[in-house]
């Protein structure tokens, strides 16, 4: 193998075995980047001339050579690719190997050390950071709070910039401490009310809970044959439940789908038109249905004939019972009215004055009916009616106290005082009339947001209508898909409805030549028979003296020939 793979060393020298003292060769390779170091035979030993020798001791020792890289072929080894410059090892022996990996060694320890020094320096950044992210709270709660500082300040300074009155801003901070009042109060109700339902929430836990031992006691106090009837009882309950799962999943997916589809027609008029164009086919086919009902309903003419005269019949045999019953019905109403206006009059004559006491007690008793039945109904608007009235005069009695107390507060009042409470009037009156023009514009607002609101709930209502409409409408279409979409059977209903068209036309068409060979027939025999009798004498005679037995026998002589014409046709299409 040493032999297949030459090194490239420089070109030998000429046959004097002389070389340039000075000068390199032309022959040699320009620089690969590796060296090989020739393995095959030991430095100095080659033949001086040859590839493997050297060529002078000083020169070409001391240059840099670099020969192609290639694997080392006796030890097994590959050569070492490093890009050190000048001359190197030549002998690749195991204290180089131990050395390289001593320096491998040094270096993977180096970068173990650097890894745990990584690792401790992030242990220690993950136990400080608790005390980080609480420090980080506590300076956002403290951010927090001079932000609001800030605010304030920036607020006042906005006042000052404006030259605000000092009783402006002491009206803003009353309605803000006013508001804050209000909605601390609200959140107090909110709490109270939170802990009220989590007691009911509480209540209601634990009375389940003492329903579930209650039950679990009864079914272990039952027989066997009833707990067995429990179990699957209660299996089958929670495999309806999932089945209720499933097919609540299902209506929302369907309902959703439909929703789409009902997004999509509303988007495209071609799918608006396809709609009524199903609709329209849909009528169609339902009319289509209903004369093939009627057709399939309807017999022969014979057999609609009986049907309506015994139709007729019984109808009139039922409006003739009806009529005896009405009859004495009537008869039995006015005996009973006479005797009622026979027993009024008795009662009249004998019991005039117990009649009109009766009728007397009856009203009492009516009145009282009524006071009774209204008697909660009074109580209540009595009730309220003197509720109002002591509030009224509760009112009117501090009204008076307060009217009190500022008159003796007037007498005691300087002029100062009075101004003061002038300003206050007259800023409290601006006041109201403030509120007062907001009031009246929120009463309008209210108003217009009433008509948007009933506008809405009639889109509303319209809307539900749509969506009825087109559920239902869904519906058909659905079912018509479902008829439509079996096209192989709807064409051999086709094809057999054919056949058996083709039959009774060839059924037909047989009876017709029938009739045909008939009537030709028949009309050969009479112009025979004419003939006959218009050459007999005697019957020409009778013919004169007695047309109208002539007339009878012929129509004789008809009934014979249409019977014959019937069994000759029975006898025809009896095959």
């Amino acid at each position: 193998m040493a032999s297949n793979h030459k090194p490239s060393a420089a070109r030998p020298v000429s046959r004097g075995g002389l070389g340039l003292a000075g000068r390199p060769l032309s022959g040699i390779r320009p620089p690969s980047g590796n060296i090989r170091v020739a393995t095959g035979m030991p430095p100095g030993t080659a033949r001086p001339g040859s590839r493997g020798g050297a060529i002078g001791a000083g020169g070409v020792l001391s240059s840099q050579i670099k020969v192609a890289d290639r694997p080392v072929t006796q030890q097994g080894l590959s050569g070492m690719k490093t890009g050190i410059k000048g001359p190197q090892r030549q002998i690749l022996d195991k204290s180089y190997y131990l050395g390289l990996l001593r320096s491998k060694i040094s270096e993977l320890a180096s970068e173990i050390n650097k890894l745990q020094k990584e690792i401790e320096m992030y242990n220690q950044e993950n136990s400080v950071y608790l005390s980080y992210e609480k420090r980080a709270e506590t300076l956002a709660v403290e951010i927090k709070e001079f932000q609001g500082q800030l605010a304030d300040y920036n607020m006042l300074v906005d006042k000052l910039n404006t030259n605000t009155e000092m009783e402006e801003v002491m009206n803003d901070y009353n309605m803000l401490k006013a508001q804050n009042d209000r909605e601390t109060q609200s959140m107090d109700i909110i709490f109270t009310e939170r802990q009220a339902k989590e007691k009911q929430i509480r209540s209601v836990e634990e009375e389940t809970e003492q329903e579930k031992q209650a039950a679990d006691g009864i079914i272990k106090n039952m027989s066997p044959e009833k707990q067995v009837k429990y179990l699957e009882m209660k299996t089958t309950n929670e495999k309806l439940l999932q089945e209720l799962d499933t097919l609540q999943q299902q209506l929302d997916l369907l309902s959703m789908k439909k929703e789409s589809l009902e997004a999509e027609i509303a988007h495209s008029q071609v799918k608006q038109e396809a709609v009524l164009l199903y609709e329209k086919l849909d009528e169609l086919e339902s009319h289509r249905d209903q004369m093939t009902a009627e057709d399939k309903s309807m017999g022969s003419p014979t057999e609609e004939r009986e049907r309506l005269l015994k139709q007729v019949k019984e109808d009139n045999q039922e409006i003739a019972s009806m009529e005896r019953q009405l009859t004495d019905i009537k008869e039995k109403i006015h005996q009973f009215n006479e005797e009622i206006r026979l027993l009024n009059m008795d009662l009249e004559e004998h019991q005039g004055e117990m009649n009109q006491k009766y009728k007397e007690l009856k009203k009492r008793e009516e009145n009282m009916d009524s006071f009774i039945e209204t008697f909660e109904e009074t109580k209540n608007q009595e009730l309220e009616r003197k509720a109002l009235l002591e509030a009224s005069i509760v009112a009117l009695l501090e009204h008076g106290s307060r009217n009190i107390n500022r008159m003796k507060q007037i007498s005691s009042i300087t002029n100062q005082e009075l101004k003061i409470m002038q300003d206050d009037l007259n800023f409290k009156s601006t006041e109201m009339q403030k509120s007062q023009s907001t009031a009246r514009n929120l009463i309008s607002d209210s108003q217009r947001l009433q008509l948007d609101l009933q506008k809405m709930e009639l889109l509303e209502s319209k809307m539900i209508e749509e969506q009825h409409s087109l559920k239902n409408k869904i519906k058909q279409m659905i079912t018509d898909l479902e008829t439509f979409n079996d096209l192989p059977a709807l064409k051999s209903s086709g094809e057999e409805k054919k056949k058996k068209l083709h039959q009774e036309r060839t059924v037909l068409s047989n009876r017709r030549n029938a009739f045909k060979k008939i009537m030709e027939k028949l009309n050969i025999e009479y112009e025979t028979l004419r003939s006959e009798l218009q050459e007999n004498e005697t019957h020409s005679q009778s013919f004169s003296t007695n047309p109208t037995r002539i007339f009878s026998l012929l129509g004789w002589n008809g009934r014979l020939l249409s019977a014959g014409a019937g069994s000759s046709l029975v006898r025809h299409t009896a095959p």
